[in-house]
């Protein structure tokens, strides 16, 4: 029979195909690949595997494989490994502009987004973090439809989990807040290596991540075992993989790309929370700051123009439109921040998209 699934490697030999569909989890139904195909194939964790599979007393053995990341096998073999591919600034943006959203076009005017962007969202509680990931899925996949968009909860409420998989049309994986430790690890350290593979195949994809803060609570609670522990009671090796996942964006060179868009979370209370963004702080080439502030006067999108903005965005847009969005910032920035987001929405809705609107100001 024909099976396909994202392969596992375990530590002690051979692996299994895990389904996307259930987010990775280990389940009754999973086919056993054993340790000899996995080298003859040059097969690694994350990989898409399709073949051919027996049944044995335990349960389905892979016996064939005819496709991997939807290659054949030998041109599988011939990818470039992650550490050898060229990292480039980001130098096409999804254009987030052209609809009618408030928040995403915000974002595209004052924090651009391009392929392989590193981009970390910072919020405090209730600011509306969750509802503008999911506004910027829609928008990215309404520009992008060749990229595959990939929203992943980690330690997440279920009702979350139900909105985001309703709304929607990416993939969601998820993890719920009543799931172990271990599930959570799992999960994150199966996407990424999902994504890697994918990016070594000469892909484009988008993943957004809520929250870059659970993920590194679940690695800490999971034990890191460094014997030694930062101020918070954070692990000093807690946010090695969290770190590598945030950090695998990339613009490749004449190949494929990884934008990352993660939360993290601050004004929690928790000192561990705040260890956890000092962190990832500087680290991605945007910034979307929310802003207390503004979601307590119920004023959305509740973003910061002062404290948002990407790096080398002139990569992203024109000189001209360089210029106009720069009058557009000094303007904002001459204004209090409740002024300047109400200013700001009225302009959008006179003008359909912001390419008209920037031609306005220039």
């Amino acid at each position: 029979m024909t099976v396909s699934g994202v392969l596992e490697i375990l530590e002690r030999g051979g692996g299994f195909l895990r389904d996307p569909a259930r987010s990775f989890a280990p389940s009754r139904q999973d086919v056993f690949v054993p340790a000899a195909l996995i080298q003859r194939f040059q097969l690694i964790s994350g990989a898409l595997v399709s073949g051919s599979a027996r049944p044995e007393r335990q349960g389905l053995r892979l016996d064939n494989v005819e496709l991997i990341c939807g290659l054949e096998p030998e041109a599988f073999r011939e990818r470039a490994s992650f550490t050898k591919l060229t990292a480039t600034n980001p130098d096409r943006r999804f254009r987030l502009g052209t609809e009618g959203n408030v928040s995403t076009r915000i974002i595209d005017l004052f924090a651009p987004i391009g392929r392989g962007t590193r981009g970390l969202i910072v919020s405090p509680p209730k600011a509306g973090k969750t509802q503008l990931l999911e506004e910027l899925a829609t928008a990215i996949l309404a520009d992008a439809p060749d990229t595959s968009v990939i929203v992943l909860l980690v330690d997440e409420r279920p009702e979350e989990v139900t909105h985001f998989r309703r709304k929607v049309s990416a993939e969601v994986l998820a993890s719920s807040s009543d799931q172990s430790l271990e599930d959570h690890v799992q999960l994150a350290t199966m996407c990424m290596a999902t994504v890697r593979c994918e990016l070594m195949c000469g892909r484009h994809v988008v993943v957004l991540v809520d929250s870059l803060t659970r993920m590194g609570r679940a690695f800490n609670s999971y034990g890191s075992d460094s014997g030694r522990t930062m101020s918070g009671g954070l692990d000093s090796r807690a946010l090695e993989i969290p770190r590598k996942f945030f950090g695998m964006a990339r613009n490749v060179e004449n190949g494929g790309s990884i934008t990352v868009l993660a939360t993290a979370l601050i004004e929690t209370g928790s000192r561990m929370d705040d260890m956890i963004f000092e962190e990832f702080k500087g680290t991605g080439n945007s910034e979307i700051v929310l802003d207390r502030a503004l979601a307590e006067q119920r004023v959305f999108p509740a973003i910061s123009i002062a404290k948002s903005g990407t790096r080398r965005d002139e990569l992203l847009y024109s000189k001209a439109d360089i210029d106009a969005i720069n009058r557009l910032r000094r303007h904002a920035l001459g204004l209090p921040p409740k002024q300047a987001i109400l200013e700001l929405r009225k302009a959008l809705e006179q003008w359909p998209t912001n390419e008209e609107l920037l031609k306005h100001v220039g």
